[in-house]
């Protein structure tokens, strides 16, 4: 498992050495790479890792497992309030928030990662300077191309790349530390301290290109569900952690025998004969890792859908084992067009990564915030222990997004934009359903009085099954309210079926699954899932076929209903909101397509609503 954990988690903070330690002494921020700068960037690298992904991350925020599940979304549903209320908006936003800015990380990861490993092949020979973006995007296409093969075919051979990955970088580390082991000294906090003393406000600003170290904390969090934590912090502490900090003290070891090594202390590490090779194996590497981070924003977009804030997206398997494994073509594409224009647009590293680290530190901050409600409400530690533990991390992460937030003209725009507009249409979609519900459910009778007036009339009964799809279990659908009342004609048995999203990410639909039955051939189903499950009509039907239900597929009807929503508002931002939830609603995916209804079966029933 830890294997495995290797190439999905650590990607992304596995690759961070190619582009971080270069960031911290670039030419823009002031900071010469001297013996004492040297010494107090690597103290702060170290530590940003101990604190920010050891202790933050792997020994506490983990501990905050929904069912089993991390990431933002989840935390989210975990801590919030039961009862609505100023707590329960402000969790709810914080949450949805953070994991809209982690789709512009989603974005920006690719496309800095595979920019910085080809960016090797120019220290190698000037001969492929004007190749670097051109081939960077031919890796990039071909990655987001065969994301509709699934990542399970290809899955086995990633914690065996990671592994001769972290096992390269750790031996060009020791190679450099050899020769200047002086390096070592830096674990001593105080060369941290020196350095902010010595540079002042320059000090700060490189806290900005430091933070790069620990960019892959929050998709680490998101991944737990796959491995669950154990195996991450096995794969961290007796691999990871070692390997990474033996190369980055290695390229300080290198600057202090050439400060001109700064343009890619990376590169500089390897011997000449080594180069090439390396470069194909950070290209590998920066694949992985952008394959953890484009998964992560499938797994997001499902989360989201399934608990109500984003529309319906055509969400395709691609193993029969493994559940999580989801590929989502509109999504997958939207990325690899928002990853080139990046590219294409900053055309190095170095300018992508002013783009890099405000989505993520904002993301960092309100995770920390969760935590601390997790920490009182649920794990009912103490409130000044909870309250020490979370302002430690809250200064820490505040810190780095102070730095991070002087990059904002420079690129930083970019993540907060992609955060805003992602957040606009998750709030928008669900506050556009709730109003939708409430205007159906105004003109809906409750189920039992529906039956006792069709019992009181004379209609025509004719053979078969009718399921009317409903999103309101207690209530009639305004398809089976508008069939008999038109067509005065009801099928022999008639099942109501109502599919609901619980607010955890699993669950056995067969044990949770309600069926009542009112009077006889009429049946009102209540199948439960969890955010992280997939509804499926057959599997619905065949249950209630072991539960004694008498269903043919063939000779079944399903009803749904089918609203066009009318705006009359004339101006204003709130005709511009509902406008966009009409918009979103036109585009999101049929119920027969996201619930696996044969086609040749369904009646759609429309009716128009004023919102």
């Amino acid at each position: 498992m830890s294997l495995g954990a290797l190439g999905v988690v650590y990607g992304d903070i596995g690759t961070s050495p190619l582009y971080a330690l270069k960031e911290c002494f670039s030419p823009a921020h002031g900071v010469p790479p001297t013996h004492d700068n040297v010494l107090g960037v690597l103290s702060l690298v170290f530590w940003a890792l101990i604190i920010v992904i050891s202790i933050k991350y792997l020994i506490i925020v983990m501990r905050a497992n929904n069912d089993g599940e991390g990431g933002i979304l989840a935390l989210m549903e975990l801590v919030r309030p039961k009862k609505q209320g100023l707590g329960f908006m402000i969790i709810i936003s914080a949450g949805l928030f953070g994991a809209a800015l982690l789709y512009g990380d989603g974005i920006i990861t690719p496309a800095i990662s595979v920019l910085s490993a080809v960016e090797g092949l120019q220290i190698a020979t000037p001969f492929f300077e004007h190749y670097v973006i051109p081939i960077t995007i031919i890796v990039l296409f071909l990655l987001f191309y065969f994301q509709k093969r699934g990542t399970g075919k290809v899955g086995s051979v990633f914690g065996p790349v990671m592994i001769i990955w972290f096992l390269s970088i750790a031996a060009l580390g020791v190679r450099a530390i050899i020769v200047n082991p002086e390096v070592i000294n830096a674990v001593n906090p105080l060369f941290a301290y020196h350095f902010f003393i010595t540079n002042d406000f320059h000090g700060f600003v490189i806290l900005g290109s430091v933070f790069l170290v620990v960019t892959g904390g929050e998709a680490l969090y998101a991944d737990m569900g796959h491995f669950g934590p154990k195996p991450i912090r096995y794969a961290w502490f007796f691999l990871v952690l070692p390997c990474l900090l033996l190369n980055y003290f290695g390229q300080g070891a290198i600057l202090l025998q050439d400060p001109n090594a700064a343009v890619n202390p990376f590169y500089y590490l390897a011997p000449d004969w080594a180069l090439y090779p390396l470069v194909v194996i950070a290209t590998m590497a920066t694949v992985i890792a952008s394959q953890a981070l484009i998964s992560g924003a499938f797994s997001i977009t499902q989360q989201a859908q399934q608990l109500g804030y984003l529309p319906r997206v055509r969400i395709i398997h691609t193993s029969q084992e493994e559940r999580g494994q989801i590929y989502i073509p509109q999504l997958n594409w939207l990325l690899f067009v928002g990853t080139i224009w990046l590219v294409l647009s900053f055309r190095t590293s170095s300018n992508l990564a002013a783009a890099y680290g405000i989505a993520v530190t904002s993301t960092m901050v309100i995770t920390t915030i969760l935590a601390f409600v997790a920490m009182k409400n649920l794990w009912k530690w103490s409130i000044v222990i909870a309250v020490i533990i979370s302002l430690f991390f809250l200064t820490v992460d505040i810190a780095f997004f102070g730095a991070n937030m002087l990059k904002l003209w420079q690129g930083g725009w970019v993540p907060l934009v992609i955060g805003v507009t992602i957040y606009l249409i998750m709030t928008t979609w669900n506050w556009g359903r709730k109003r939708l519900l409430i205007k159906l459910e105004e003109e809906t009778q409750p189920i039992e009085k529906f039956i006792d007036e069709v019992m009181s009339i004379r209609i025509v009964a004719t053979p078969g099954t009718a399921i009317y799809m409903s999103s309101n279990p207690k209530g009639t659908p305004p398809a089976l309210v508008k069939n008999m009342k038109h067509n005065r004609v009801l099928h022999k048995q008639i099942i109501v079926l109502s599919i609901i999203f619980r607010k955890v990410p699993r669950v056995n639909t067969e044990e949770t699954i309600e069926i009542q039955n009112p009077t006889d051939g009429f049946y009102r189903v209540v199948a439960s899932y969890g955010f992280m499950d997939n509804a499926n009509i057959r599997q619905v039907i065949d249950i209630l076929k072991d539960k004694g239900l008498n269903i043919n597929l063939e000779k079944t009807t399903f009803f749904l209903g089918r609203e066009i929503i009318v705006v009359k508002d004339k101006q204003g931002l709130l005709r511009f909101r509902k406008k966009l939830f009409v918009f979103l609603s036109r585009n999101s995916q049929k119920a027969t397509e996201f619930f696996d209804i044969p086609n040749d079966r369904v009646f759609e029933v429309g009716s128009q609503i004023e919102l």
